[in-house]
């Protein structure tokens, strides 16, 4: 059980209380005014706190201390304590999120029953909200585009292996679903996955967070590679990752043992260690700011997660998957895509990849109107198209350009966006934008537009000419 931390004022009550649990087997800090408290809480937070309203020459009162608990630390439970309580005081409390108010004088048969309460609560709200955390990250894979398909042939291959695997592509592409996806379908599957949000890990922190420590006063407390001891170890944005540590994990990469922090014995873990990085890590190691040794180690199979717009095609299936799960999760409406808003949101750009999608599908839902079917007004806008008239506002180069140059760029733009939009399949196209095959190969290469099945359509360089010619 963690530690509780005690906020008084009066030193005899604070450690009157301090000794009461400590006799009852638990462990205890104490503050005596919000300076104290505060710095307590940056350290390291408490299990829960007892914390009084009133809090003598202090800069913050409790309630004050109790709203800053539950912005920053929402899962400890904190039980109000006061010598002046009365019921308005106490209201006040529990609106702030309180877990108990208790008035000075209190029983201590009271206070430990209330205490006992309120810590069994907060472990089972962790344990929830870690067993939600995990049904919110699936690992199904959804798609049928090639870039797509291409990516879960290589995922097929590295799944049986113990092979550490770089996943690189666009923040919100969905390379931690695709670590998901190889852990689910390997022989550790039954073993832990740990994620280690290395971006989001204050990096003075960082090398206690994955290696854990060793205190006196706190005995052992285990680092995530303990905890993803038989499973995997998935590094997120591993490129955020300080150097000093980089290179600690290098050293446990090749003798698979480490330290804990202020400890001496050696701790063997067996790991599969799977990375990603939405960042050029070549390009890191010539500034300094990535050791080339760990990239190698890291990098054994290297797999692209390719960006929502390199698979257009599966906007629809995608979509579809999101209303379900938001259905499912939330109880948001189960409504359907119509085909004139689909074909707008496979035209649009998605800087945010399939992150961005799934979000677009959730306010739609939250925000939609009360039908079955969600309409092209529904759809968020990604900027003003026209005025209230109808008019369509001109870019600025567009508009300068005398009216036969004009038709052609806008008719190559429009093209190569439903030929993308397509994954390069020329009669889909042709059928969407009404021509004849023949007609649009015409019209392509008038406009000096060539297409591949990999990549869909692209503008012709001259070098494309050349070769042409050359054949």
């Amino acid at each position: 059980m963690s530690d509780i931390l005690i906020v008084d004022d009066e030193r005899d009550i604070r450690e009157l209380i301090s000794d009461i649990l400590e006799d009852e087997g638990l462990t205890t800090r104490l503050a005596g005014g919000s300076d104290e408290c505060m710095a307590e809480l940056n350290s390291e937070p408490p299990g829960l706190m007892i914390l009084d309203i009133w809090l003598k020459d202090s800069k913050m009162d409790g309630i004050d201390i109790l709203k800053h608990v539950k912005r920053n630390n929402p899962d400890v439970p904190v039980v109000i304590i006061s010598g002046h309580g009365n019921i308005e005081i106490a209201v006040a409390a529990i609106k702030q999120g309180a877990y108990d108010f208790i008035e000075k004088p209190f029983n201590i048969d009271q206070l430990l029953v209330v205490i006992r309460r309120a810590m069994e609560a907060s472990r089972l709200r962790r344990e929830n909200n870690q067993l939600k955390r995990k049904d919110n990250v699936s690992a199904e894979m959804i798609g049928n585009s090639a870039a797509f398909r291409t990516m879960v042939g290589q995922l097929e291959k590295v799944t049986k292996s113990n092979g550490r695997v770089m996943f690189t592509g666009p923040a919100g592409s969905g390379k931690e679903v695709a670590a998901r996806y190889v852990h689910a379908h390997s022989s550790r599957a039954t073993a832990p996955f740990v994620v280690v949000p290395c971006a989001s890990i204050d990096p003075d922190r960082m090398e206690q967070v994955l290696f854990g420590r060793e205190t006196p006063e706190r005995g052992v407390e285990k680092g995530l590679l303990e905890e993803a001891h038989g499973g995997v170890i998935y590094f997120d944005e591993v490129a955020d990752m300080p150097l000093g540590t980089q290179s600690r994990l290098l050293r446990v990469l090749v003798d698979q043992t480490f330290t804990r922090i202020g400890g001496t014995d050696k701790v063997r873990v067996d790991l599969r260690v799977i990375s990603s990085t939405a960042r050029v890590l070549e390009d890191e190691i010539a500034s300094g700011t990535f050791r080339e040794e760990l990239y190698h180690r890291l990098n054994v199979v290297p797999i692209a997660v390719p960006s929502l717009s390199d698979r257009r095609e599966d906007i629809p299936l995608l979509s579809e998957h999101f209303i379900e799960e938001l259905h499912a999760s939330q109880g948001l409406p189960k409504r359907v895509l119509s085909e004139e808003a689909a074909a707008l949101m496979q035209t649009m750009n998605w800087p945010g990849n399939v992150r961005q999608l799934r979000n677009v599908i959730e306010r739609v839902l939250i925000l939609g109107e009360a039908r079955d079917e969600i309409g092209v007004d529904e759809v968020p806008k990604e900027e003003e198209k026209g005025d209230s008239e109808g008019r369509v506002v001109l870019a600025g180069a567009l508009a300068t350009m005398p009216l036969r140059e004009a038709r052609e760029a806008f008719e190559r733009e429009y093209l190569l966006t439903q030929i993308n939009r397509f994954g390069g399949n020329i009669s889909r196209t042709a059928q969407f934008v009404g021509m004849e095959r023949s007609a649009l190969h015409r019209k392509l290469k008038s406009l000096n537009v060539v297409t591949t099945s990999k990549s869909g359509a692209r503008i012709a360089h001259v070098d494309d000419e050349m070769h042409e010619a050359a054949e």
